[in-house]
C-alpha cells in the first residue's frame, strides 16, 4: 500500500519561505501524478499544485501562482512544494497526494494521500 508523507511545515512569518516534501519510503513515486492540497481550519480541502509524473505537466491555483514552485526528484523520489511570500490565508494543513494518471486539481481523483503538515504563517 502506497503511503505518503509530508515534511516542512512550520511556522513562518509574512513573507517568509517554507519547503514541503512529499516522500514514498518504500514505493517508487515515479509512476504517479503528485497533487498538494491544503485545508484550513473550517474550510474546504482544496488543490493548491500538481505535477504530473515526469515534471513535464504543472498546474497552479491561481492563489498560488507566482508565489509557489512544484518540481520532483523522481531520482530522489521526492516531490517538493516551494513556498514563497507567504501570507497568513496559506495557513493551513498541507496534504500530497497520489494518482496513477494525469495531474489534476480534482481531490476526488487521487487514491493515496498523506497526514499531512502544518503550515502556519502568522507574525
Amino acid at each position: 500500500q502506497l503511503q505518503l508523507v509530508e515534511s516542512g511545515g512550520g511556522l513562518v512569518q509574512p513573507g517568509g519561505s517554507l519547503r514541503l516534501s512529499c516522500t514514498a519510503p518504500g514505493f517508487s513515486l515515479d509512476q504517479y501524478a503528485i497533487g498538494w492540497f491544503r485545508q484550513a481550519p473550517g474550510k474546504e480541502r482544496e488543490g493548491v499544485s500538481c505535477i504530473n509524473n515526469s515534471g513535464s505537466y504543472i498546474n497552479y491555483d491561481g492563489s498560488v501562482k507566482g508565489r509557489f514552485t512544484i518540481g520532483r526528484d523522481n531520482a530522489k523520489n521526492m516531490v517538493y512544494l516551494q513556498m514563497n511570500s507567504l501570507k497568513p490565508e496559506d495557513t493551513a494543513i498541507y496534504y500530497c497526494a497520489a494518482r496513477k494518471y494525469g495531474a489534476v486539481l480534482f481531490l476526488g481523483l487521487y487514491e493515496h494521500w498523506g497526514q499531512g503538515t502544518q503550515v502556519t504563517v502568522s507574525s
